[in-house]
């Protein structure tokens, strides 16, 4: 008969805990290399050895029960709460052997809670490099528990977890440690009150109460007015409870850990100090994220060009092979178009991941934020901030609430409300579509201009960060003092299974994260394109019909009609196989083809105007004019609210409705011109408007959910809405002025 258990995994960062989970789960989970990157409990199901089956959480990684910020308190609360549905009948404490001295003391706190907990000593692969030896016999014994010493990276040991775990009645719960020694005569006051209460539980209510927050006391009776001590008093007797407990594992280790300093540990000390130089340091890091961007766009150029050209002829052939009507046009124009907007950038976003996580892995990470907390200082920052800001790269959403291993609550808040100004994955799509048509493809040493233009609004987003951050730090009255500490994990290299699954994960996440949103967007701008309640809408094809016989045709379909009579007429002198009546005849019939084409087409684009969306787009045109757009952008920036992304997939849309020939969205946007002057509506003015509006402007309702759900107030993201709202409107208005 199977039986449920619940297990906890628990350890320091970087100690490889989440590969852990992802081997007993088989889920496929983030796996990073520095610190803050689990932030959330996660769970799976395991299958364990007798019928067991366990109910693995994966929670947040923590130095020890001495909380210090909000994801580590939610180790703390799970382990104080029996009545929690997932309080752990055993831990699984994850440790690396490299660094086992620091992890014992976690260990050390938890068995004192009296909890079956299981010792897991990863990265064993590395002892022999490291010159360590370990008695796992003798360690067991002075710990009393049981131990698992395993490689995640060569797959071993996985079966001895399993089975440990399965046999978790059988681990023992004394206690390593009797704390009650630093102080006896408060702990023997403090047993009398409360004589049926663990000691040891007692003292973390108590002290975490000092360090950060209140736990909860569902269970537990409420200390705080019986403890006589000050908080300074309760913080020297939590330095004295860790010294014994590190005088305790000192004990072990002399006996039990082996280290030969004689091996060489030359690589990691070079290497760190050229990556971490105070000017060598940023200089590379410079050139990886410039290699990046040219990667970007060199490598993804073929698969984008062919999914652009794929779902062109997709939606030519709907069109073609289903009867004509209003099902067949909104999966033509509405579904396909839209949805082609956002899959095309996929090779893109796709390799943006890679690398982020090849950084990742490789522990490069950590010497980034090492670096970027001397240039964070000035702006009121420490290089803790640096780690939502560069997950902000991803998404915005998990950035904010990565901020929750920032204990200080002023620098907490401010990169809360400045991680938004971070490039995020959802404005990529915006910004290679709008480089592609008013950037040029020339090359300046090596690199394209496209790329290196991607990779300053990157820098510009990161610089608006900085400087909103240091205008906040002035603002905000909020007195604060705090430290930069931060674990510089070893090199490694990259597994290329945890980036694999980073990679598909996170890009099928924002693929069907946009689609479902895009998806349902099209198909109303789809329905606003297609219908309208005005004589002009529904008496379309006689007006233009009768513009066109007295005035001709638009400038634009003029030319175009000129072009391509033009090459068809050189086309057909190269062949040399008719004669002249032949000739004629044939040029006769490509131009009244050519001309049926744009009078289709001047039929679409007059009923889309004075549709339902042409005129609420008319109806902000006012607004967005100024900076260069005209009512479809408008619309496009007004829906991209909802997502950033849906911007593309939105003009995508608006510009297939109606339109019956085989041509990509690029292509439909360069072709677009500006009424008021016949030229190209997408020029560097207008490009750069639209760029710079999209670097600023908070542009997801998502992002100010979570920011309320961070700060506990919609104040923040609605001074965040208007502030960053009217600054990109600005800067996208002076921006136009000055380049039209």
């Amino acid at each position: 008969m199977s039986k449920n258990i619940n297990v906890a995994l628990i350890g320091n960062p970087n100690t490889g805990k989440t590969s852990v989970f992802n081997q007993l789960t088989g889920l496929k989970q983030k796996v990073g290399n520095y610190p803050g990157i689990t932030v959330e409990k996660k769970e799976g199901v395991c299958k364990l050895p007798r019928g067991v089956k366990a109910h693995i959480l994966d929670l947040p990684g923590t130095y020890s029960l001495n909380t210090t910020s909000l994801d580590e308190s939610v180790v703390v609360e799970l382990l104080l709460n029996r009545n929690d549905k997932d309080f752990p009948d055993v831990v699984v404490v994850i440790s690396d052997v490299e660094n086992l001295k620091r992890n014992l003391l976690l260990f050390t706190q938890i068995k004192d809670l009296r909890i079956p907990a299981i010792l897991v000593i990863n990265m064993a692969d590395r002892m022999r490099r490291k010159g360590i030896t370990l008695d796992v016999a003798l360690l067991e014994k002075k710990l009393d528990t049981k131990i698992a010493l395993v490689s995640m990276r060569k797959n071993t040991g996985i079966e001895k977890i399993k089975e440990l775990i399965a046999d978790y009645k059988n681990l023992s719960t004394k206690p390593n440690v009797d704390t009650t020694v630093i102080a006896p005569d408060y702990f023997e006051r403090l047993k009398k009150t409360f004589p049926n209460e663990d000691l040891y539980k007692l003292w973390l209510v108590i002290t975490q109460d000092v360090n950060f927050m209140p736990i909860e006391k569902k269970t537990i009776p409420d200390t705080s007015s019986f403890s006589t001590k000050s908080k300074s008093e309760l913080k020297r007797l939590q330095q004295k409870e860790t010294i014994l407990r590190y005088q305790f594992i000192n004990g072990i280790l002399k006996e039990a850990y082996k280290v030969d300093l004689k091996v060489a540990r030359g690589f990691r000390a070079t290497l760190d100090k050229i990556l971490t130089h105070k000017v060598f340091g940023y200089l590379i890091f410079f050139i990886i994220l410039l290699t990046i961007f040219q990667a970007i766009y060199d490598w993804s150029s073929y698969p984008m060009d062919f999914i652009d050209e794929q779902f062109a002829a997709a939606s030519e052939w709907v069109k073609d092979s289903l009867p004509p009507g209003v099902f067949t046009n909104l999966i033509a124009e509405g579904i396909l178009a839209g949805i082609g907007g956002i899959v095309i950038f996929i090779p893109q976003i796709a390799f943006l991941f890679l690398f982020i996580s090849l950084l990742e892995e490789s522990g490069y990470m950590s010497r980034v934020v090492f670096l970027m907390d001397r240039v964070m200082r000035p702006f009121g920052l420490s290089g803790k901030s640096v780690v939502p800001l560069i997950s902000g790269t991803a998404c915005a959403i998990p950035a904010v609430m990565a901020t929750r291993n920032i204990e200080n609550w002023k620098e907490r808040l401010i990169t809360i409300l400045v991680t938004p100004f971070t490039t995020c994955s959802a404005r990529l799509p915006v910004y290679l579509i709008i480089i592609a048509l008013v950037i040029p493809e020339g090359r300046f040493i090596g690199l394209s201009y496209q790329a290196l233009t991607l990779m300053l609004l990157y820098l510009i987003g990161f610089m608006a960060a900085l400087f909103s951050a240091m205008i906040l730090h002035k603002i905000l009255d909020i007195k604060s003092r705090s430290f930069f500490v931060i674990e510089m994990p070893n090199y490694k290299l990259p597994l290329l299974k945890n980036v694999a699954y980073t990679v598909i994960e996170k890009t099928k996440s924002f693929v069907y994260g946009a689609g479902k949103i895009i998806l349902a967007i099209s198909i109303v701008l789809w329905f606003l394109g297609s219908n309208g309640y005005s004589d002009r809408f529904t008496k379309a094809e006689d007006l233009v019909k009768q513009r066109i016989s007295e005035k001709g045709f638009t400038v634009y379909n003029q030319e175009d009609i000129s072009k391509k009579m033009e090459a068809y007429r050189e086309t057909l002198e190269d062949r040399q196989a008719m004669d002249r009546s032949q000739l004629l005849d044939s040029l006769a019939l490509k131009k009244d083809s050519l001309e049926k084409r744009a009078v289709r087409q001047e039929i679409a684009s007059f009923k889309l105007e004075n549709s339902y969306i042409g005129n609420i787009g008319k109806a902000i045109e006012p607004l967005v004019k100024p900076l260069g757009y005209d009512w479809k952008i408008g619309i496009a920036v007004l829906t991209s609210f909802a997502a950033r992304e849906v911007f593309v997939g939105t003009l995508a849309t608006i510009y297939s409705v109606g339109n019956d020939e085989e041509e990509t969205i690029k292509n439909r946007m360069a072709a677009e011109v500006n009424p008021g002057t016949d030229k190209p509506l997408f020029n560097l003015a207008s490009g750069i408007s639209l760029l710079l509006f999209y670097a600023f402007a908070m542009q997801c309702m998502s992002t100010l959910a979570v920011v309320k759900r961070e700060t506990n107030s919609w104040k923040w993201p609605l001074a965040q809405l208007s502030i960053m709202s009217t600054f990109a409107y600005i800067i996208a208005l002076v921006a136009y002025q000055i380049l039209k």
